[in-house]
């Protein structure tokens, strides 16, 4: 089973509404490793290099306006099979259309205000970390509790 990281922003509205310690918790009670974490604004500039493929879009300037509002939570998560287990945990980009017990369908109710982005692949995750994260930002280290959390064949 292959460890990978993923890049996940708490965003605007997450923060704005005080649900990142609960968001946070479901991620490490899934025992899953945050090896990278800081609060920031993220700007114009930020947001266009981010969201890259969007930018031309109609719907862009939304998207910026929503995500440069307020302060974000960037974090990168790592563990087994990483980026499709977070994506799971977030549910349906749409709140109203997500499952009860994924975080979306637990706090969310909207489309594009969904509380949270995560990398969709391993080639978007190396990429989103790079623009969020310098190296000397990214602590590696072990838990203890690692034996404990798969069996050793997996």
């Amino acid at each position: 089973m292959a460890t990978e990281r993923s890049l996940l922003l708490f965003k605007p509205d997450a923060i704005q509404r005080r649900l990142a310690g609960r968001i946070l918790t479901r991620i490490e009670e899934k025992g899953y490793k945050i090896i990278g974490l800081k609060m920031l604004r993220v700007t114009p500039e930020l947001a266009r290099q981010h969201y890259a493929e969007h930018v031309e879009k109609p719907f862009y300037p939304n998207l910026e306006s929503f995500i440069t509002a307020a302060p974000v939570i960037a974090l990168i998560v790592e563990g087994p099979e990483a980026i499709s287990v977070m994506r799971g945990m977030m549910g349906s980009t749409n709140g109203r259309e997500s499952a009860p017990g994924t975080i979306r369908g637990d706090f969310g109710s909207s489309r594009q205000m969904n509380l949270i982005h995560g990398s969709d692949g391993p080639e978007a995750a190396a990429r989103e970390i790079d623009i969020y994260f310098r190296p000397e930002e990214i602590c590696e280290y072990s838990l203890d509790l690692a034996p404990w959390m798969l069996a050793s064949d997996e």
